[in-house]
């Protein structure tokens, strides 16, 4: 494990752009993954009930059902 520490410290000080660009994306292919399931979670928590049709449509037409 040391040696491969020591050959990605001398990538880094030779090929500092290249070393950013693999990091960006890196975070970049990370986060989706991450980031998305835990919004989607939230998301499905606050779902509201969605309404009957009738009164969908007593609503637009203003007839209201007895």
């Amino acid at each position: 494990m040391g040696r491969v520490m020591e050959k990605l410290k001398i990538f880094v000080v030779k090929e500092p752009v290249v070393a950013a660009s693999c990091l960006i994306a890196g975070v970049g292919l990370f986060l989706p993954a991450v980031v998305r399931p835990i919004l989607d979670s939230f998301e499905t928590a606050k779902q509201v009930p969605q309404p009957a049709l009738s009164d969908v449509v007593a609503g637009v037409t203003g007839k209201r059902r007895d």
